[in-house]
């Protein structure tokens, strides 16, 4: 062999020698421990929360003044009365109670339930519509740049609008409708104020969403001569789904909001809103009964936001991350 061909050889070995060896380990599942170890961790911190919550509760009932605490003849802090601040294992244990003295009564758990699902209902169709609209009017502001300097503005004024004082218009509305055999009924009411808190969050985060694309990604689908329909399944769209689906979480919650303010504003019958009313009006001689209704909707709440989850199951190949609207 030739002096320059051992010279050859020689810097390939040290080349060799000097670049690092490939990684050959089999990639780590998505679904591994790691991932576990953080739903764990997660219903840990919720249920850490809660017991804070809990805590407090409790320990500014026992040490609070009986009249609360006030300050330049305002009061800022609750009274810590039971009538005012029931202990938390008195408002437990009433769910299982029935509702009234009847032989025949239900519990109240089960009122609560009925209730709860009929607001499910009711805030889901809003929720639908929400999501149509919300999604739609992204969708026209992100195609037509003018659009959006007419129409954000307005969809950011609508949420000022006193929602207490806004359904029962809507109620008085609804009830004129007439086309042909269709009739207009209570609960459509609450179903549109509902989608009207809907609809805010899912507008501005479905629009930052498809904004998201960098101008090197729009470049090269125009380089492959894609058209607006084309970019908008390949590239907005599936851009779009990490700032979506936290934007549908609080619609659903927002949702809710809507239609249990709208039932107690409009006075729909069956609702979770109406029995808050209900039991508030018997606090005095029931303390812990009125804290029923509330623990419902904020289970409630929780269920709507959670079931937007199921959609992320769907999407996981697009949700590596989430952003905040």
């Amino acid at each position: 062999m030739t002096d320059t061909g051992v010279r050859e050889t020689s810097a390939v070995t040290d080349a060799a020698a000097m670049t690092p060896a490939r990684d050959i380990r089999p990639p780590r599942r998505p679904g591994g421990p790691g991932r576990v170890r953080r739903g764990f961790a997660q219903w840990a911190w919720g249920l850490a929360g809660l017991l804070v919550v809990v805590l407090v509760w409790e320990g500014y009932k026992l040490l609070g003044p009986a009249d609360g605490v006030v300050v330049g003849g305002a009061r800022v802090l609750p009274r810590t009365t039971d009538l005012a601040m029931p202990h938390v294992w008195e408002m437990i244990g009433r769910l299982a109670e029935p509702v009234t003295r009847s032989p025949s009564a239900q519990p109240l758990w089960l009122v609560v339930a009925l209730a709860a699902l009929t607001t499910l209902g009711i805030a889901a169709a809003g929720w639908l519509v929400g999501v149509v609209v919300g999604v739609g009017l992204a969708l026209v502001m992100q195609r037509w740049r003018i659009a959006e300097w007419g129409i954000l503005p307005w969809i950011v004024l609508s949420q000022t609008v006193p929602l207490i004082a806004f359904a029962p218009v809507v109620k008085s509305w609804g009830s004129r409708v007439e086309i042909g055999a269709f009739e207009w009924q209570d609960w459509m009411s609450v179903a549109l104020i509902a989608s009207y808190l809907a609809f805010f969050p899912i507008a501005i985060g479905a629009l930052k969403g498809l904004q998201s694309p960098d101008r090197i990604h729009t470049e090269l689908m125009q380089s492959y001569a894609a058209g607006y329909w084309q970019t908008l399944v390949k590239l907005r769209l599936p851009a779009a789904v990490p700032y979506l689906l936290p934007a549908l979480r609080l619609g659903a919650a927002n949702a809710v909001i809507g239609a249990v303010v709208a039932e107690v504003s409009t006075g729909l019958q069956g609702g979770i809103g109406r029995i808050l009313i209900q039991f508030a009006g018997q606090a005095s001689g029931d303390p812990a009964k009125a804290w029923g209704p509330i623990f419902g909707a904020i289970v409630l709440g929780l269920v709507a936001a959670g079931s937007v989850a199921l959609l992320g199951v769907i999407l996981k190949d697009y949700r590596r991350t989430e952003e905040a609207a």
